[in-house]
Parts: C-alpha cells; structure tokens; sequence
C-alpha cells in the first residue's frame, strides 16, 4: 500500500471514529448528570475485574464489593475532572460502551458484562500494543483511572504486600 492512501485510509478513519465517538456520545453519554452511566459502570466493572485480577478479594461478596467501592472512586475521579477531559471521558465511554465501539476500539464481540476475563485481558492487550494511537491512548487512560481509583483505597494495600506510607 502506498503511503499516500495509507495517510487517507488514517485520516478517514480517524473522521469516522471522531464523528461516531460524538453522535453516540450526544445519544448515549459516557457521563450522565455528572455520573457514570449505567454503560460505563457496566464497563468499569468489567475492565476492573480484568486489571485487577489477582488483586480483587477471592470471594465473590468481597470481590463485588471492592468492585462497587471502584465504581464510586471512579465517579469521584471524573467529578474532579475539567470539563473538557469530562467530555473526553464521556465520549470515550460511550464509544466503548457501544458495540459497533468495542469492536472497533477494543476488538471485544462479547458485551463488557458478559465477556470472561481473558476476553477483556485479551482485548485490553490488543489496545496496549496496538499501532494505532487512538487505541493506545484508550487503554493507557483506561488503566491509568482503574488502577489510580482502585489502589487509592488504602485497604487494598494489604493484598498485594504494600505497608502503606512511611511514617515519619
């Protein structure tokens, strides 16, 4: 392929992607009066199993829990947000939350809340090593707001070894 209709075949995509991402985003926003909506908990939820395997209680109740203790982190993280990255988020998410955006963006065909842990691993992996920028830049913010909301709980320390700051 020439470089000139790679550079077009780029450029169309990423119109694509831009006009997509905002027409779902104005039908269905990733944030909804200044929360999570119910698609982006549903994907939070579900990254949040995937990243955080190995770190979630072992048991179920413990799991939902430190799961929902997340979700709240997360809403508190975006409220704190200006109001372009809200916007930014919120297109985001709703491009994932969307199936014709998980599959292009995430090369995910099962829906978040049903997708196992190694299909979500798996498209995460997909995203992190991608060539395409755009791709990158979601998984890198994605990881970057569930670890960043998850270890901010100081009871989750305990489970992957960490004392906690030095006191001085």
């Amino acid at each position: 392929m020439q470089r000139r209709r790679l550079l077009a075949l780029g450029a169309v995509s990423a119109a694509v992607l831009a006009i997509g991402g905002g027409t779902l985003s104005l039908l269905s926003p990733g944030l909804d009066g200044g929360r999570l909506s119910a698609g982006a908990r549903e994907l939070f939820v579900a990254i949040g199993r995937a990243m955080l395997e190995g770190s979630l209680p072992s048991d179920v109740r413990g799991s939902t829990a430190a799961l929902a203790g997340l979700i709240e982190r997360i809403d508190a993280l975006q409220a704190a947000l200006p109001p372009h990255a809200q916007a930014e988020l919120s297109q985001l998410l709703s491009l994932l939350a969307s199936s014709p955006g998980r599959h292009a963006l995430a090369g995910l065909s099962t829906p978040w809340p049903q997708a196992t842990v190694a299909e979500i691993q798996d498209a995460l992996q997909s995203m992190r090593t991608s060539g395409i920028s755009l791709r990158q830049q979601a998984y890198h913010a994605l990881h970057d707001i569930v670890g960043g909301a998850y270890f901010s709980d100081a009871q989750t320390w305990g489970r992957i070894g960490y004392p906690g700051p030095v006191k001085i």
